[in-house]
């Protein structure tokens, strides 16, 4: 889910950008392209049936303010996994910025459906996951593959996925039955929150592509390595002076 999450969100680098296609910085290290085309059509056939219609009507069914609490719920949950890979990364500025977050979401917040941390005392949001925490200790990609529903996940952000669940203290619940139940409504109600939230988005893209294949997996690589670099610019083909 984590994969599909990252690719709805590199649509906007696209929309910023304002073009259909946008070549891939890194080349494009697709080695199982027409296995990742079949499953990218699975996937867009699934989202056209199921995902975006669901999308919808959570959109005219749920008042707005009712999902911007659901929405900052979800986000305040994965904020322990952020601050475990910020000191995973020695980063402990940013990595203050999350405790504190979280902290002050949490009990002002109420359990985080209001952003008080960033409403009332100006704490600047920032994600990490464990599949950029390798990035940043010097783990390749791999090459680009596409895995049912889950949508863009190279090897790096699988083993960062295991690496996420270790970290997140959700993973420890003591009830199994109730764990998996636990993880997989939040798993889709965070689906759901983030195709909601891309749906004119997403559509202006489809729009817009001759090859929506490729410009997904063009996007997917623009956002995430722009995660990893924590939004600086990518200075790394710039010649010595």
């Amino acid at each position: 889910m984590r994969g599909l999450l990252r690719a709805a969100g590199a649509v906007a680098v696209l929309l910023l950008a304002g073009c259909a296609e946008v070549p891939d910085p890194s080349g494009a290290n697709d080695p199982y392209e027409s296995f990742n085309r079949q499953v990218f059509d699975f996937n867009h056939k699934l989202d056209k049936a199921v995902i975006k219609p669901v999308a919808e009507a959570y959109v005219d069914v749920v008042p707005a303010p009712a999902r911007d609490g659901v929405h900052n719920v979800l986000v305040n949950l994965n904020l322990p996994i952020t601050f475990a890979n910020d000191l995973l990364q020695g980063d402990l500025e940013r990595g203050s910025e999350t405790f504190w977050r979280f902290a002050i979401n949490s009990s002002l917040g109420l359990g985080g459906l209001f952003d008080v941390a960033t409403t009332n005392f100006h704490i600047p949001f920032h994600t990490e996951d464990f599949g950029q925490t390798l990035a940043v200790w010097g783990v390749q990609e791999g090459p680009y593959l596409v895995l049912p529903v889950v949508g863009p996940d190279p090897p790096r952000d699988i083993g960062g996925q295991i690496g996420d669940t270790v970290m997140d203290p959700w993973t420890y619940w003591p009830h199994i039955r109730d764990k998996f139940w636990w993880s997989v409504g939040r798993g889709v109600l965070s689906g759901i929150d983030l195709r909601a939230r891309n749906l004119d988005t997403l559509d202006q893209i489809e729009r817009q592509s001759i090859d929506l294949y490729a410009s997904i997996r063009s996007l997917y690589r623009q956002n995430r390595n722009n995660e990893i670099r924590n939004g600086k610019p990518d200075v790394s083909d710039l010649p010595n002076l």
